[in-house]
């Protein structure tokens, strides 16, 4: 893929990965397309589920996980 998209974003579908820890190491992905520099951040804000945007100056594509985000305080609820 690097050799196909030098040195741009590209838009992927994640088909296989596995987790190391707090990363998740992306083994396979299929492209999607390409993705301006320009609306690299908006498509990256956008994708859902298993896609991504992914600069292919990187060689690997890892992700740090991050734990469930939770909400500090107390909750009244309406009867």
């Amino acid at each position: 893929m690097r050799s196909l998209y030098p040195n741009q974003f590209v838009k992927l579908q994640v088909l296989k990965s596995h987790l190391e820890g707090d990363q998740e190491i992306i083994e396979e992905v299929a492209v999607i397309g390409t993705v301006s520099d320009k609306d690299a951040t908006r498509e990256l804000l956008q994708s859902k589920g298993n896609q991504l945007v992914y600069h292919t100056s990187h060689k690997e594509i890892v992700l740090k996980v991050r734990g469930a985000i939770g909400l500090r305080g107390k909750f009244h609820y309406a009867d």
